[in-house]
């Protein structure tokens, strides 16, 4: 299944929040919450302040609830995020992006404007039944999540780092057993 590139982003960055909040948390500055801001290309309000942080981390705990909820669950809790911030779905276009969906105006606070493309782009995944391409990483010491768009779903970790930490250890073991 192929996803619209405004969706495949929104879950992209929501994956990515998300797991910033595993050991060792990896957004804990102004400077790493710019960083996401860019690397997401998410446009309107940004605040590059302590409070705009910390809001943005307060929102990992659920939006890790959401990615990670069986399909009923995660639609009473898109449901409850569109409903909570007004969500007002509407095509625009900016930028170099052509026509997508914003369902809040660009003014509203960065994490408000998280939740609801999340949820937006949860919608998508619930419809389509693909709740099956988000998981938790195979890394037995991890719990990061994975969002896998692959064609042939094939992602099993969360980062590389987490693959290569596997592909070592299953070829120590191999080498252990022919030795």
């Amino acid at each position: 299944m192929v996803f619209a590139d405004d969706t495949s982003i929104a879950l992209q960055a929501a994956v990515t929040l998300a797991n910033t909040g595993l050991a060792p948390d990896t957004l804990t500055t102004v400077a790493d919450l710019d960083r996401f801001f860019a690397d997401f290309e998410y446009t309107g309000r940004h605040d590059r302040d302590r409070a705009e942080l910390e809001a943005v981390r307060g929102v990992r705990d659920r939006l890790r609830r959401l990615l990670t909820s069986d399909r009923d669950e995660a639609v009473e809790q898109v449901n409850a995020m569109l409903r909570e911030y007004d969500a007002l779905p509407q095509l625009v276009r900016h930028d170099h992006l052509d026509w997508h969906i914003h369902a809040v105006g660009p003014e509203r606070p960065l994490h408000e404007r998280i939740i609801v493309e999340t949820a937006m782009a949860m919608i998508d995944m619930i419809r389509a039944d693909e709740m099956s391409r988000l998981d938790i990483c195979a890394d037995d010491d991890c719990e990061g999540v994975v969002l896998d768009l692959s064609r042939n779903r094939s992602r099993r970790f969360c980062s590389a780092a987490c693959g290569n930490r596997n592909a070592v250890a299953a070829y120590r073991a191999r080498q252990a057993a022919g030795a």
